[in-house]
């Protein structure tokens, strides 16, 4: 249809009679109206019986009045009694300035047709919505002030009666207690708060969706989707809040469009287990995306989400040897694998002139070192990994273990001071294994030639036929495909991207793989370790598709284990825990990993509860 053919976005749902309604902004083609060339908005609506396609698609709200005459944008829909409130931003002038932008709503009873519509604010505002039910014997409603002409303010207001809303005199006498109803959610002073979605009702707080826009107005700006809890009795109040967005620009769809690398939300309802949140993509189209919502809840609480894993008692259960000077100056980054009723765990293990071999430990309970032995169990034998510049760091190093039929391969960081990091696979079969005979096959390098590649490990099963092996370029997890584990062909190349760091968030610098994928009934279970901006390591999960597994099904939105003991904190490098095996025994997940780049620890949880955060 003409009149939204060219984007449709910043959609906002509502229950009614068993459908999903949702009311969106929808705009056309360039045309001449009102005496000028633009692409005139308009609010959409249309209906689901599943909540995530839509049908029916109607033009709903089009300018009449001279407060919207150059448009209706970025609706959101309250259902209070009978009515449906349907607030939008109204656009009065041509081109666009503050003074033109302000909120209305549109009053309707059946989502077909307008009963009735107001101009809103007297002021710049460029969202509201109404809280679902009335607080303090008020009705409330939330909405952006001045958010074309900052500092813009996310505020409550307070009405004894609906129609308060539209009063000029209202609001005149709450302006000159703005600050008094302001709810202050930035974390830097060039942060710009939008609001989302409509608040949703939960046992905990009241929950709000909103956008939240790091280094507004510069060139580094990010889009995100945050989340606050308000004090049921006192929205002004928070509770809790994520530490950062949830959402981020990450899909083609959000990166490309009218305005690139915007992620807005609109909307939001609770589906089951999960809030859905319904959110513009690039200014284009209509999106959702799906999370748990205990453990977004959970992840908003402070210091909830480090009770995910818990951090073994005897930690860290290894550390830097002064009898032994292959291991003088730290142990860190283990992998592990269960067999025969001991997990054997194999460190890097560092000498006091930075090179870097594989020690050896194992334990009978997961959770203490029960036997260590003296000398290391894998030394640099080829020229890629044996120091080419006296004092730098050289070795093999981030061991990670794949068992496949009777061999055991041992995928690693091969480096020599001078070339770039490479991955190196060795294997043993698990019979000299266990019998502690160290026959390792030759070392080959599989990833390209002169790029810095790390973090690499190999699916423990066939995928369609071949063997997929995980690694680390450019900062993103890859995926390549190999018919045999020979390795006698070309090096790595045809890489497919996995995952990507997540502008905005805990994993906005780099994502590399933890341990290798653990088979699960909903699917294969990645732990993988990402950067912030800032340097801090932090472990987070992702579930793979379990027939084809280079589709991600899910990402979780926060880390399941942050830097927060001293051993994590303060080390060779400050606030790392860096994975690189983990086991199953009875239901529990245990994650070994190193800390601060000085020491092994290890760390446990149900199985079944991290994978809830993803499904």
């Amino acid at each position: 249809m003409p009149w939204e053919a060219f984007a449709t976005f910043n959609w906002s749902p509502v229950k009614k009679g068993g459908k999903t309604f949702v009311a969106y902004r929808a705009m056309s083609e360039t045309a001449y109206h009102e005496g000028v060339h633009l692409r005139l908005s308009t609010i959409g609506v249309a209906s689901s019986t599943d909540g995530a396609h839509f049908r029916n698609r109607k033009q709903l709200i089009v300018p009449q009045e001279e407060w919207e005459r150059f448009g209706c944008e970025d609706p959101r829909v309250c259902k209070v009694g009978r009515d449906y409130y349907i607030f939008y931003t109204a656009l009065s002038n041509f081109p666009f300035n503050s003074e033109g932008i302000r909120t209305a709503v549109a009053v309707s009873s059946d989502l077909v047709h307008i009963k009735e519509r107001h101009l809103v604010t007297p002021f710049n505002s460029k969202a509201m919505s109404l809280f679902p039910e009335k607080v303090g014997g008020k009705h409330l409603a939330i909405l952006a002030a001045h958010t074309d002409s900052p500092p813009a303010k996310i505020v409550l207001a307070p009405f004894n009666k609906l129609e308060d809303m539209w009063s000029p005199e209202y609001w005149q006498k709450w302006h000159e207690k703005i600050d008094s109803y302001t709810i202050n959610l930035s974390r830097a002073d060039d942060d710009q708060i939008e609001i989302g979605a409509p608040p949703i009702k939960t046992t905990r707080g009241w929950l709000l969706v909103y956008a939240h826009i790091q280094h507004y107005g510069k060139g580094d700006v990010v889009f995100g989707i945050e989340a606050a809890l308000l004090d049921l009795r006192d929205p002004r109040k928070i509770i809790g809040r994520t530490k950062g967005p949830f959402i981020t620009a990450e899909e083609t769809y959000e990166r490309y469009g009218q305005v690139p690398n915007i992620v807005f939300p609109s909307g939001a309802l609770i589906i089951g287990k999960d809030l859905r949140v319904y959110y513009g993509a690039s200014d284009t189209t209509g999106c959702s995306a799906d999370v748990n919502l205990d453990g977004l809840l959970d992840s908003m609480i402070p210091g909830a989400q480090d009770k995910l894993l818990v951090r073994g008692l005897a930690n860290p259960i290894i550390g830097a040897s002064l009898q032994n000077p292959w291991e003088s100056l730290a142990t860190y980054n283990p992998a592990a694998i269960d067999l025969g009723g001991r997990v054997h765990i194999l460190y890097r293990a560092q000498a006091l002139d930075n090179t870097s071999t594989i020690g050896y430990a194992s334990s009978r309970n997961g959770l203490t070192v029960d036997e260590r032995l003296n000398d290391p169990i894998y030394v640099p034998r080829a020229d890629f990994e044996r120091k080419g510049v006296s004092g730098g760091n050289s070795g093999c190093e981030d061991p990670r273990l794949s068992k496949i039929g009777s061999r055991i391969y041992m995928c690693y960081t091969a480096y020599n001071g001078i070339q770039a990091p490479a991955v190196a696979v060795t294997s043993i079969s698990e019979r000299d294994f266990l019998a502690r005979k160290w026959d390792w096959t030759p070392p080959v390098l599989v990833t390209p030639g002169d790029t810095d590649d790390k973090d690499a490990c190999i699916f423990p099963e066939k995928i369609k036929g071949k063997y997929l092996i995980l690694h680390r370029l450019d900062n993103s997890i890859s995926a390549d495909f190999v018919p045999d584990l020979n390795f006698a062909g070309p090096r790595l190349g045809n890489r497919m991207q996995l995952m990507a760091p997540r502008p905005g968030m805990w994993d906005s610098n780099k994502v590399g793989i933890s341990a290798p994928p653990i088979k699960t009934d909903k699917g294969w279970l990645l732990l993988y370790h990402g950067v912030s901006q800032h340097g801090i390591y932090r472990v987070g999960v992702a579930l793979l598709d379990k027939k084809d597994p280079t589709q991600v099904i899910a990402r979780g939105a926060v880390p399941i284990l942050s830097p927060h003991t001293n051993y994590e904190k303060v080390g060779q490098v400050n606030n790392v825990v860096f994975p690189c095996g983990a086991i199953v025994r009875k239901g529990v997940l245990y994650v070994y990993y190193g800390g601060a780049d000085l020491v092994v620890g290890v760390a446990t949880a149900p199985l079944k509860r991290i994978l809830a955060t993803l499904t």
